[in-house]
């Protein structure tokens, strides 16, 4: 039951999040017809509700997991690492004009799949595979259909001043310093690096 409710919570998260990826069409017209605002509510409203399935069902399915492998636990390690970047990158979605996003474009995409591939390495149980799979598949192809839609529009991103990049940065650090300190343990059951 869990794991339905898990893959069922991933389809609609993630399929909801694709239409602009596989129906570019129908969601222009359907944004014509409706509105901007009813379509971005419906997408909040299935966005909530399924965020809500794949976190219950990934906490059920961990409670009695199925192990496909057993990663070495020097990859809890490299998953940490990894993620660091991650968080940057995320920072660098909603820092305005900072260099990272004017070179990569669409950076919460990028750090998806950073997030997604770290906790795949370090994590073989059937629920880690399906979710951190799942995600990084989607945040693959995402990030080459956004950037795809870039290039036919003719769409860059400006960088604005150096300090800019450099609050993104140090944000991102505090930020994922914060998360597997203080934070990740408790929401997560996993202590990062092994600090409890």
């Amino acid at each position: 039951m869990a794991l339905f409710v898990l893959v069922l919570g991933l389809a609609l998260f993630l399929g909801s999040h694709s239409v602009r990826i596989f129906a570019e069409p129908w969601r222009t017209a359907q944004i014509a017809r409706r509105g901007e605002k009813p379509w971005k509510l419906a997408l909040t409203a299935i966005s909530i509700v399924s965020f809500a399935m794949i976190v219950w069902g990934y906490a059920e399915a961990r409670i009695t997991p199925v192990a496909l492998w057993t990663p070495p636990f020097w990859m809890r390690h490299l998953a940490a690492a990894l993620t660091l970047p991650a968080f940057i990158l995320l920072v660098a979605a909603y820092v305005p004009g900072n260099k990272i996003k004017s070179a990569v474009g669409h950076p919460m995409v990028a750090g998806t799949k950073l997030w997604a591939l770290s906790h795949l390495l370090s994590n073989g149980n059937l629920s880690d595979v399906l979710l951190f799979g799942g995600f990084l598949v989607w945040a693959v192809v995402d990030f080459a259909s956004a950037r795809g839609r870039d290039r036919a529009a003719g769409r860059s991103y400006p960088a604005g001043p150096s300090s800019r990049t450099v609050i993104t940065v140090i944000v991102g650090i505090v930020a994922w310093l914060v998360f597997a300190r203080f934070l990740h343990m408790p929401l997560i059951g996993v202590a990062p690096f092994g600090i409890q």
